[in-house]
């Protein structure tokens, strides 16, 4: 279990003034926000589930408080475990300030400010405490880019300032902007701040040189294995802006934040069918909060790759390319892993339907100097935090893996493949099940393929050569194989 820090939660982007108003007539900002859904038992009834909010679920679960009473913020001692609500809104409402929003700069002095005072009053002149003490950072959308300014920008940060955040998590944050209908917001649309959301703007305020074609780089300014991104896959059912949001938004997007966009490179990640905001969205999910402790208090954590070794043609495919045609083809991964004890919550889900699926191309994979790269481009699985106080069985962690492999079609001499193709072939698909057990010997990982086996089975042990790098591999009877390599090291 890792230590407990005071929880400072960063909302995200209200855009007119009246979105403004009701952001701080709010105590907690959406953080308090839940959810009711329905699932469907053995029995065939219908069952609500309810979500009552990741603010009262750290209270229940973990034994967090707020830091208000009676009517007001406490400006007195606070425990460690507090939930602090960062309110930069404000200042931007006519009853409480000038009227005028904060721009991300000062948003993110501000954010400087409020952890150090928060330290005042979690430590007070205690020495060891003020020298053990940190914060967790938990921001949605464009309060994901305020943590990310104090973190980096060096006009409003140095590095002993940094040094108190212990991790960030972001829901849905525009790690590399925002899109209308594919192109990067103007700089020139600043209505209502909407350019905040513009490459050569965020490059300024993040401390990004301004040439830069990205910004969802930390620039070396904070450890990327630190800061986890929460992303959305559902543009369907977000309503802001009376639907509009989510046509410009399109496909491959939360109804705002484009899936590619919501990153921050070399951070673990995980997905989930659900909009950027409202009834379906991420803040308000059982996904995101099992994410979100997963990452604060877990004691592991797993990254999964799969290095492709081989990717079969279809015989009449490879009968043309034995035949010198040019054969052109790009691969569908698709991943979703679930914790033993979640009753089929999937942590992370990466899956063809919600357009939402790792798409690499043959080069990429297998002839990566063709491509201009130094190596494979392997695809990235998923990032997995397990708590041990979570295992109901024993000492051993266990999740499984749904992973499937399928092509998008092939072109043959740039002319679509046809005659034969029928559309969800899979070159691969069956469900791992990962067993971890940490004892005063060593860890164990056994692992097997569940649509043969059944989980409950013992499985195949898996060594390591390093404690931390496990190769299982995986292979199909059409000729597909690679190796899924596990890298599972302390959270």
């Amino acid at each position: 279990m890792q230590p407990f820090y005071p929880i400072i939660y960063v909302r995200g982007y209200a855009m007119r003034q009246s979105d403004i108003a009701n952001t701080v007539a709010t105590p907690y900002m959406g953080f308090n926000e839940g959810a009711t859904k329905i699932r469907q038992s053995w029995d065939r009834k219908v069952k609500r589930h309810i979500f009552e909010s990741p603010l009262i679920r750290l209270m229940k679960d973990y034994g967090y408080r707020d830091s208000y009473a009676d009517g007001s913020e406490i400006t007195g001692n606070l425990p460690a475990r507090s939930i602090v609500i960062y309110r930069y809104y404000d200042g931007a409402d006519s009853d409480f300030g000038g009227g005028k929003p904060l721009s991300i700069e000062e948003a993110a002095t501000g954010l400087k400010t409020l952890i150090h005072n928060l330290r005042e009053q979690v430590c007070g002149s205690d020495a060891s405490k003020r020298k053990a003490f940190k914060v967790h950072l938990v921001a949605h959308s464009m309060g994901g880019l305020v943590c990310r300014a104090f973190l980096q920008n060096d006009r409003i940060s140095s590095q002993p300032d940094r040094d108190l955040v212990a991790k960030v998590f972001t829901y849905a944050t525009p790690h590399n902007g925002v899109e209308i209908v594919g192109q990067n917001v103007p700089a020139m649309l600043s209505l209502w701040d909407i350019n905040n959301f513009n490459h050569k703007v965020m490059a300024g305020y993040l401390g990004l040189p301004s040439n830069s074609k990205r910004v969802d780089s930390l620039n070396g300014k904070f450890d990327a294995n630190r800061f986890f991104c929460f992303v959305g896959t559902n543009h369907r059912d977000y309503g802001a802006a009376f639907g509009v949001a989510k046509w410009v938004a399109g496909e491959m997007s939360d109804g705002l934040v484009a899936i590619a966009n919501a990153t921050v490179e070399g951070a673990p990640r995980a997905f989930a069918h659900r909009t950027h905001s409202g009834p379906y969205g991420v803040v308000n999910s059982e996904e995101g909060y099992q994410n979100l402790v997963r990452f604060l208090f877990g004691d592991v954590r797993v990254d999964g790759l799969l290095h492709i070794e081989k990717l079969p043609l279809p015989p009449t495919v490879q009968k043309a390319y034995d035949q010198g045609h040019k054969v052109r083809g790009s691969y569908y991964f698709e991943a979703s892993v679930t914790p033993r004890g979640l009753f089929g919550l999937q942590l992370s889900e990466r899956q063809r339907h919600t357009y939402s699926a790792i798409l690499r191309g043959f080069d990429e994979m297998l002839r990566p100097e063709k491509q201009g790269l130094s190596k494979p481009r392997s695809p990235r699985l998923f990032s997995l935090f397990l708590e041990k106080d979570k295992i109901t069985v024993g000492r051993t962690m266990v999740f499984s893996l749904q992973l499937a492999v399928s092509t998008t079609g092939y072109d043959i001499d740039k002319n679509f493949f046809l005659s034969r193709h029928v559309e969800g072939e899979y070159l691969f698909r069956d469900t791992l099940i990962i067993n971890i057990t940490d004892n005063p010997a060593g860890r164990r990982v056994r692992y097997l393929f569940s649509d043969s086996q059944w989980s409950e089975s013992r499985g195949r042990e898996v060594h390591s050569s390093d404690g931390t790098h496990y190769h299982i591999p995986i292979e199909s009877t059409k000729g597909f194989a690679a190796q899924l390599v596990l890298a599972i090291q302390p959270s």
